[in-house]
């Protein structure tokens, strides 16, 4: 049974002057299976923002279902989202989004301060996963004292650290230099080894290679999608970067 199910998911703006409809999700349906690592890519304007607010229970859709295990996203109530979402999703942001006047510990230990959790059990959970992560002995430095890789680590960290069902990253390489951005992508890959199920937007091939499967969106639908099956990072690299090609030069298909 997937962990997460997307149907017929529509989004529909009106904007502020002249009441125009901007349709940026026409019909959107795909699945992401427990223990997966998923990527979503496309052109700017393509939806994908759109998809991941909706994901992340931040929008709601005009029309369509998202199930997250037993709970439909669209039909929470407003006054128990942001516990639900504390409690079952993880996030990294491409910013970051570290509080500078907090340690990095007290940065990690946010989500599970708010959710009320005891503090042996959070130094319990932060301990190992600091470790595994390369970051422990940062955890008394504050974020605008630590390299961006490290920040993001920390990032990483905190979205773990409430053992969320699913893990959103958007654009998780997108602030980071070359050899931080493989560092956090082998991470990544062995959190998804570990059980960690992991949906990714991202405009970076690089990265997208890392995935098990790459979801193309276009035109607020999805236009295509590759599975790594028995490829080796390169390959993959080379199978997204041809597939983007058909799509930015308004190719119809893919093979």
């Amino acid at each position: 049974m997937p962990l997460l199910e997307v149907k017929n998911v529509k989004k529909v703006y009106t904007t502020r002057f002249g009441g125009n409809q901007v349709q940026a999700l026409k019909n959107v349906s795909f699945s992401v299976e427990e223990g997966e690592y998923a990527a979503i890519m496309g052109e700017s304007g393509s939806g994908k923002t759109t998809l991941l607010n909706i994901l992340a229970a931040l929008d709601k859709p005009t029309s369509g279902d998202v199930m997250l295990g037993n709970k439909n996203l669209v039909t929470i109530k407003d006054s128990e989202i942001s516990t639900f979402r504390r409690k079952q999703l993880g996030f990294v942001f491409q910013d970051f989004n570290l509080l500078d006047t907090f340690s990095i510990k007290d940065n990690i230990l946010l989500p599970l301060v708010l959710s009320g959790t005891p503090y042996g059990e959070m130094e319990e959970r932060m301990i190992p996963i600091t470790k595994r992560l390369g970051i422990y002995e940062l955890l008394a430095k504050f974020p605008y004292e630590v390299s961006g890789g490290e920040k993001q680590r920390a990032a990483v960290a905190r979205a773990l650290i409430t053992h969320p069902k699913l893990i959103l990253a958007d654009e998780p390489t997108g602030a980071l230099d070359s050899k931080a951005s493989a560092h956090l992508m082998r991470l990544f890959t062995k959190i998804n080894e570990d059980g960690q199920t992991i949906l990714m937007v991202t405009h970076s091939i690089k990265a997208a290679s890392h995935a098990g499967r790459v979801l193309f969106i276009k035109d607020g639908e999805v236009f295509h999608q590759i599975y790594r099956g028995n490829m080796n990072s390169d390959a993959m690299y080379q199978k997204i970067s041809d597939t983007l090609t058909v799509i930015t030069t308004g190719g119809d298909g893919v093979e």
